[in-house]
């Protein structure tokens, strides 16, 4: 079943496309929180997006250009503005296509199997991890952080995205150095500490401080808070 993200402030329409879409095997997501909706699309993994323009807080082009940082997700826009600008501005900040309300719904499933037709056909989902308002592309070395893109390295990379996946696990050292194998001849156990201490001081470089935690003698992870616990933040 197809995954979609409606960034859409009207609970009428929402809910009106839910229930068509459910017919279709679409299932339909709304947003809880118009200020994080980066977090919640990530938490989604939507494989495409319908995004409004009027929206509470920020408008739909800002959070078209946000996403676009991370994600090359489908995004239809449907909006009453139907002038020819903002019909262009939604496609010069990344938007697919554009549906005017108000809107038949079955014109708008149409779009959206069309859409899903010719993304998917050739291409897969791209996996977005987030923590703290860091979000690591699973099918590129790049972490977005605000208005910052990270380069990471192949072995930075590897190490990020499996403590990621298991935020708020410790993940073991062996692990890691098995996930480091895949692209290295040999990884001992002081490569993937002085590994480990670089992304460690890459991550502060960017303000993402004790991003990583250290359980001593066992293994890393990442906390799902903030806080940090002073007891296993020392280095192996």
């Amino acid at each position: 079943m197809y995954r979609i993200f409606m960034i859409e402030d009207d609970n009428g329409i929402l809910e009106a496309v839910k229930n068509k879409g459910e017919k279709w095997e679409l299932k339909i997501f709304g947003v809880k929180n118009f200020r994080k909706i980066l977090s919640e699309f990530s938490e989604v993994q939507p494989h495409l997006v319908i995004m409004d323009i009027s929206l509470p807080a920020f408008d739909g082009y800002h959070w078209c250009t946000e996403i676009r940082k991370i994600s090359n997700v489908p995004i239809l826009f449907l909006s009453s503005a139907s002038d020819r600008m903002s019909m262009v501005m939604a496609m010069n900040m990344g938007g697919d296509d554009f549906v005017v309300k108000p809107f038949d719904i079955d014109v708008l499933i149409a779009k959206i199997q069309a859409l899903l037709r010719r993304t998917y056909d050739f291409a897969g989902t791209m996996p977005i991890l987030e923590h703290r308002g860091a979000f690591l592309n699973m099918e590129s070395s790049i972490l977005t952080y605000g208005d910052t893109t990270i380069e990471l390295t192949k072995n930075e990379h590897r190490i990020l995205s499996l403590l990621m996946e298991h935020k708020g696990q410790i993940v073991s050292r062996e692990r890691l150095m098995d996930a480091l194998w895949e692209s290295d001849c040999y990884v001992d156990d002081n490569t993937l500490t002085v590994n480990v201490g670089r992304l460690r001081k890459k991550l502060e470089s960017y303000g993402l401080t004790e991003f990583i935690q250290t359980k001593f003698g066992v293994g890393y992870y990442i906390p799902m808070n903030n806080d940090s616990d002073n007891r296993t933040c020392a280095d192996i």
